[in-house]
């Protein structure tokens, strides 16, 4: 991508977020501390048992928070229905029977209500949630500083401009992630989430026959690994079919997602661009991280905190939403939302 496709990009994304802020706002480790003293422990407590039946439920849930921030800050509009007033941004082609978790967030939703009543924000849950998946999966554990309130309003059209896509250049992703506060580390770091999860087929097919219309695979791809994928992935076939994000330790969250880059074997283009563009300089990041399981979870930590932070509605702005799929006092929608496979 030439220098000014890239600057081009970053105009456009500043200009979606003229009148925003990057600010983290009033948010504290301690916000709930009088109010909803055990709110940890209890989403903690429902991943724990949505892990017994859904072992990618972790990796789905952090994504969630990811597809959240990225798209007018941390604010749960990705969780919001449509309505007469609402284009969902579930339905967005990035998010559509794409992003997952809905459940277990309304689950955790649900307990919160029960034991702390109109209190915890569904844009916390998703940060708390995002925290203790990645715990849960064996990674780093860190403080969440919370009391982000929840939209009011989605913005569908945003999804397709804010979130960085598996097919994206090194320099399409920089891009995306500038513009939203976030630098070169934290895109290596972030993307270290992709340790685990899975991916659908359609969205590195092309990759495996035709990369970049030129009728043959990605050259970047390891051949062996490219035979195992095409058996999973045959041109023509399902593009819902899913498989590992990290072939070696699919559902625990550590390093080797960086080891795979050495040696050809990321998943998604996104993924491979970090190791294999040349002269770029998130390969020395991906050799040290893959070196240093220790120095990828410290620098995770700091670019999930950093991420969290994105864009927070607090003190009066947005609301507390008793449902996260809706706005409050739409009782008129709720009739709608009981009948739906959530």
């Amino acid at each position: 991508m030439s220098s000014s496709r890239c600057i081009a990009l970053i105009g456009l994304l500043c200009a979606f977020l003229l009148g925003g802020s990057l600010s983290h706002g009033q948010l504290s480790p301690t916000f709930y501390d009088e109010t909803c003293p055990n709110v940890s422990s209890i989403v903690r407590g429902i991943i724990e048992e949505a892990l017994q039946t859904d072992a990618r439920i972790g990796a789905s849930l952090i994504r969630l928070h990811f597809h959240d921030c990225f798209v007018n800050g941390c604010d749960a509009s990705i969780l919001l229905n449509d309505s007469a007033t609402i284009e969902s941004e579930k339905e967005a082609p990035a998010n559509n029977n794409s992003v997952r978790g809905f459940g277990v967030v309304d689950d955790i939703k649900a307990a919160l209500e029960s034991t702390c009543p109109d209190t915890v924000s569904c844009a916390d849950i998703l940060a708390i949630a995002a925290e203790e998946s990645v715990s849960l999966a064996g990674g780093p554990s860190w403080t969440v500083s919370l009391g982000r309130r929840d939209s009011t309003t989605a913005n569908r059209t945003a999804v397709s401009v804010f979130l960085p896509a598996p097919t994206e250049t090194l320099d399409e992703l920089k891009a995306k992630f500038t513009v939203v506060g976030l630098n070169t580390t934290d895109l290596v770091s972030l993307s270290g989430a992709h340790t685990f999860g899975r991916a659908r087929c359609l969205t590195f097919i092309d990759r495996l026959y035709d990369f970049d219309n030129s009728s043959n695979p990605d050259p970047t791809l390891n051949t062996t690994y490219l035979e195992t994928l095409q058996g999973i992935c045959p041109e023509g076939g399902d593009g819902s079919v899913v498989t590992n994000l990290d072939l070696t330790t699919p559902n625990i969250f550590d390093n080797y997602y960086y080891s795979n880059l050495q040696v050809e074997e990321g998943l998604l283009q996104s993924d491979q661009e970090l190791f294999s563009t040349t002269g770029a300089d998130t390969i020395d990041i991906v050799n040290n991280f893959s070196a240093d399981q220790a120095a990828f979870f410290a620098s995770f930590v700091v670019s999930m905190i950093k991420m969290g932070n994105i864009s927070p509605l607090t003190g009066t702005e947005g609301e507390i939403r008793l449902n996260c799929a809706l706005v409050n006092g739409n009782s008129y929608q709720m009739v709608f939302y009981i009948a739906q496979d959530k």
